[in-house]
């Protein structure tokens, strides 16, 4: 494992790396808006990752990194993972193609970020559809403007809801909330095999 700190417009981003010898892809993913990098579904989708033969870069936010509980805004958000991503494109992950992914907020960091930073796949935990109780207030369409093939990983029972598959989006459910954490051994498989067909075509 690796650790790097990159400057962002906002502050100091920190990425832990997680390499393999022969990669055929990176693969970035970004916490929730009130957790850290050790959520047990961020480290299953890593351990699933490296088992496809992908290097993972588990990244944290400028506001995460100082210290601060509360996310930063939205644009905040997109803009430092957009630079994190560029940087690591150049430092370590050189002519790879790059897998955004993130759970819950940091789902949606990828959702929003996988045209600009040229994803060629993202890779959804626990993707917060709408706040609890109010699915008036939805986030569909951030899912929507994905154009790339899209793994979204959802508990049963979410109270945050659950996405709409589509012709380039799979949707797979395990038992459980928005926390993931009943079945590691599942999300690791499921991410797995579903970059290893994903990436199959570009190898």
């Amino acid at each position: 494992m690796t650790a790097t700190e990159i400057e962002t417009a906002f502050g100091l981003a920190r990425a832990e790396l997680h390499c393999v010898p022969e990669p055929r892809a990176a693969l970035l993913l970004g916490h929730g808006a009130g957790g850290g990098i050790g959520a047990p579904d961020l480290v299953a989708a890593a351990r699933g990752a490296r088992a496809a033969g992908v290097h993972v870069a588990l990244i944290e936010q400028p506001y995460r990194v100082a210290g601060r509980r509360a996310p930063a805004p939205a644009a905040q958000l997109d803009k430092a993972w957009l630079t994190v991503a560029d940087e690591l494109s150049k430092e370590f992950f050189a002519d790879l193609p790059l897998v955004f992914g993130g759970r819950s907020s940091g789902a949606r960091v990828a959702c929003r970020t996988a045209a600009e930073g040229q994803a060629v796949a993202v890779v959804c935990l626990a993707f917060p559809v709408h706040p609890p109780g109010r699915p008036e207030k939805t986030r569909q369409p951030e899912l929507d403007e994905v154009e790339v093939p899209t793994l979204v990983v959802q508990g049963d029972n979410d109270p945050f809801g659950r996405p709409d598959p589509a012709h380039h989006r799979e949707i797979v459910l395990f038992p459980g909330d928005h926390s993931l954490k009943r079945d590691a051994t599942g999300i690791s498989r499921t991410v797995e095999e579903w970059l290893d067909r994903i990436l199959r075509p570009l190898d």
